[in-house]
């Protein structure tokens, strides 16, 4: 049990994490006016479970619970900062983690003036790293809905691999949703990180 209060806690205090162009870090209150910024417009909402933010007050709420949750030690997101900007431009982080069987699941959502700029892409490595070092995991995974080609290309360059279709996994917005579900398992990361230096 020591262990995984010990494992939980990696999820009360987030690192900051930094990539070339992007500093991951957790999200606090003050976000609430850049969380409303790209969740308000209802393309980024089309194909994640939450329905676009109405008003500032959704966004509140929303921090609310994300912040609730990092001090219960549940696995949340962190907010993706655009450095040069100094502006929170979306989230990404371990929706689901199972420390016995050493699984992750990763989702992620990003304002739609930053796509195709391969923002998520640089994110998600930065994810994956710490899930395979930090959270030791074996296995990191993530789904999309099928018509969400946009997530898929992001998890093919992040080095996953396509595993099939789970059937109506997922309920939200009123009804049920097939996802494909995409893995990377830590030796196919490893090999991936020797080939780099090389």
């Amino acid at each position: 049990i020591q262990m995984t209060e010990r494992a939980y806690d990696i999820f009360k205090n987030l690192p900051i994490l930094e990539t070339g162009r992007l500093r991951l870090r957790k999200l606090s209150m003050r976000d609430a006016a850049d969380v409303f910024d790209y969740a308000s417009v209802p393309e980024v909402a089309e194909h994640v479970t939450w329905e676009y933010h109405r008003n500032i007050s959704d966004s509140m709420h929303y921090l609310r619970f994300i912040t609730q949750q990092y001090q219960d030690g549940i696995p949340s997101p962190w907010g993706i900062i655009h450095k040069e900007l100094g502006k929170l431009i979306g989230t990404i982080g371990y929706h689901v983690w199972s420390l016995p069987n050493g699984f992750g699941e990763v989702g992620y959502a990003l304002s739609k003036d930053f796509w195709n700029k391969g923002y998520t892409t640089e994110a998600f490595e930065e994810v994956i790293k710490f899930g395979f070092e930090r959270l030791k995991l074996n296995r990191v995974e993530a789904t999309c809905k099928l018509a969400n080609t946009a997530s898929e290309k992001v998890m093919l360059k992040c080095g996953l691999s396509y595993e099939g279709i789970l059937r109506k996994r997922l309920f939200a917005k009123s009804e049920y949703h097939d996802l494909k579900l995409y893995s990377l398992l830590r030796n196919e990361w490893e090999q991936n990180q020797l080939k780099k230096i090389k």
